[in-house]
């Protein structure tokens, strides 16, 4: 499997304070066997985040991409409204699963705003910014991912 990262994050897209949750992300794919084919950061900007995820998606070819960070209640935190504007369909038990098993270990989780969304053949999966977040809501639904992307690739639901 083919996988994206993009981090969301104006500190760290400016140099301001070094990526974790991304290397995190890497880790864990990679333990898995999974390809990371891209790994970027961009700011809180929605056009930004926007035209990332549609090259990862649609030059890269990624079939998961996965951010991290802005889907909390700040201000800046933009990116599910971002990944809205690119998909078409959204995949709402990802995220639904993402805070309800979250919720377990930090009742904070259910503050997240994370949405899971299809681009073409792609799925993009927001997980929330903190390392520990991004980490318990990508083992949330990890081994969903193949089987999604089967699916998305035309496979049967058996």
């Amino acid at each position: 499997m083919r996988v994206a990262i993009l981090t969301v994050s104006d500190s760290v897209s400016r140099g301001a304070r070094q990526d974790e949750s991304g290397p995190t992300l890497r880790a864990r794919c990679e333990a898995r066997g999974w390809q990371v084919v891209a790994a970027h950061w961009v700011p809180d900007e929605s056009r930004m985040i926007q035209a990332r995820l549609i090259e990862l998606a649609d030059v890269t070819g990624a079939d998961v991409i996965l951010t991290t960070g802005g889907t909390g209640l700040g201000p800046r935190d933009v990116t599910p409204e971002a990944t809205r504007a690119i998909c078409t369909r959204e995949v709402p038990g990802l995220a639904e699963r993402m805070r309800a098993l979250g919720s377990a270990s930090n009742p904070r989780a259910a503050l997240s705003r994370a949405v899971a969304a299809v681009r073409q053949h792609t799925l993009i999966v927001n997980l929330p910014g903190s390392p520990r977040g991004a980490e318990e809501s990508f083992e949330a639904i990890a081994d969903l991912l193949p089987h999604a992307v089967e699916i998305l690739r035309g496979g049967r639901h058996d």
